[in-house]
């Protein structure tokens, strides 16, 4: 027992970060012993392709991954011109005359180590060798098949743009470009993961955003040795300030280019990840999960209404069924009579404690919908709505469970909807909050609502306060919290990171 009780707490132990060896091994001047170094690393994998060929009365050969590039470039772009153009040159000089007067692609670069040209081969590039040569020449001839750009499934607008990030970077980055035609938006890539050296790309306005932040921020992404980085998910832990364990992120995370614009706009750096249709946002706020694109192309006046339904939708997810398992349980007198006496005869129905009985409602619909959600789509909705209905409706006739907790229960998922970037700590706190009510009532409500405020009040997100601008207030800020002015009134001074209350990084 000692013995498995020391290996949960070694497991759950801060990793000592070791440093990776990153010396690079640098090509040799003979073609052939370059090739069978390549072919012995890939160890003759079926889709590494290479074309051997005599240019300029030189032994020379290009490499590429079968299905990463287009073909017609290869053909085209590559090989036609080295075949039908006469190269006089010396070793020394043909890879620039290559590069300058006889390729036809635009991306080429010229590379001196295996470890950059099996990163740019496998991200479907060509990679031409020449004999006598330490050098190779890089070309960016990609064409593998992508996913066409559709509106985010998780993030509908009505009045906004209908597009929405795919997998593939350069097309992320092209839609971002498309919407701010200015030149101090920079692009910066680099590579995370020892295996999938994923592309990560760090998006910005120079001069809005924070250099300080920037630099943290690049300093944090390097630090991460992972082997593989498949999805945002991976690097948020990384990124997040090192602060008290809490259910909310301090990374915002969206699918929608127009929102990264707004963001950016504002002095907050995006992170596109290849391979993923979305961008995490930093610094985020807490306010921001209450934000919304639709708010800023509706009338001020009705944005206002609807941000008000979602901090309202927000409580009531959260706190309803916690007070209303507290108040049945222990202050039942609080209900208006005629109420009190349909929750008592449900009770008294129901052979399970109102804390029991509004737990299993709560875990049951969990189980619908992930089910409904893992299923194949057109069988999920039919999970999904005739188990709602066919659970609900004989669970309440066969007396498991009252129509009082059932009804709790739907408005609060319903409510949890109105916020789904918040869906994933709803849930949990509202399960946390039922627990609380049932065994110490009210005052562990109030007792557990308390802590989760100090744990909000404790956050950071590069240095700024999580719940700003609420605490610390800044009334610059507080225009587009509670209540969204007008264009006329947002105009008058950008709203920018380095404006914030606690702004400075730590």
């Amino acid at each position: 027992m000692y013995k498995t009780i020391s290996a949960i707490i070694d497991l759950y132990k801060p990793k000592v970060r070791i440093p990776v060896s990153k010396k690079k091994t640098r090509f040799n001047e003979s073609l052939i012993d370059n090739l069978d170094y390549i072919q012995r690393c890939f160890d003759n994998t079926a889709d590494l392709t290479v074309h051997k060929m005599d240019i300029g009365g030189l032994r020379a050969g290009v490499i590429s991954i079968d299905n990463m590039i287009s073909k017609e470039l290869l053909v085209l772009g590559v090989i036609d011109p080295l075949l039908n153009n006469k190269v006089n040159s010396t070793k020394e000089n043909i890879l620039s005359d290559i590069k300058d007067k006889i390729l036809y692609i635009d991306d080429i670069s010229v590379i001196d180590n295996f470890e950059e040209m099996f990163i740019l081969v496998m991200s479907g590039f060509a990679i031409i060798a020449i004999d006598g040569c330490s050098k190779m020449l890089a070309a960016g001839i990609q064409g593998y098949k992508t996913r066409g750009i559709s509106e985010p499934e998780s993030d509908v607008v009505q009045r906004g743009s209908k597009e929405g990030f795919v997998e593939a970077l350069r097309t992320n980055m092209t839609l971002i470009r498309r919407r701010m035609k200015t030149v101090d938006l920079k692009f910066e890539i680099m590579n995370i993961g020892q295996l999938s050296s994923t592309e990560v790309c760090l998006c910005y306005l120079n001069g809005m955003a924070s250099r300080e932040i920037i630099s943290e921020l690049k300093k944090r992404l390097n630090s991460i040795d992972l082997k593989t980085v498949l999805a945002p998910g991976y690097l948020v832990p990384f990124i997040e300030d090192k602060s008290s364990p809490s259910f909310f992120s301090t990374v915002g995370i969206t699918e929608r280019p127009d929102t990264v614009c707004g963001k950016i706009s504002e002095g907050r750096i995006a992170v596109l990840v290849d391979g993923v249709p979305g961008a995490l946002i930093v610094p985020y706020l807490f306010a921001e999960y209450f934000q919304t694109i639709d708010d800023y192309t509706n009338r001020p006046f009705f944005s206002t209404f609807t941000r008000w339904l979602k901090y309202a939708a927000f409580f009531i997810a959260v706190l309803l069924p916690g007070i209303f398992v507290a108040l049945g349980t222990f202050d039942p007198e609080i209900f208006p009579t005629l109420l009190l006496n349909k929750i008592a005869s449900s009770i008294a129905a129901t052979p399970l404690s109102l804390m029991a009985e509004t737990l299993m409602i709560q875990i049951v619909y969990e189980l619908m919908r992930e089910s409904g959600l893992r299923m194949p789509q057109p069988l999920g909705y039919a999970v999904s709505i005739v188990g709602g209905l066919v659970i609900g409706d004989t669970a309440i006739n066969a007396g498991l469970i009252g129509a009082p907790a059932l009804m709790v229960v739907a408005v609060a998922v319903i409510s949890s909807y109105v916020i789904p970037n918040l869906y994933a700590p709803v849930v949990v706190l509202r399960l946390l909050f039922t627990l609380a009510g049932g065994i110490f009532g009210i005052w562990g409500v109030s007792l557990l609502f308390c802590l989760m405020l100090l744990n909000l009040c404790s956050k950071t997100s590069f240095g700024i306060p999580y719940t700003s601008p609420l605490s610390p207030f800044g009334a610059n800020s507080f225009r587009d919290v509670f209540v969204r002015a007008g264009w006329k009134t947002l105009n008058k001074d950008t709203i920018t990171v380095q404006n914030m209350p606690g702004s400075e990084v730590e």
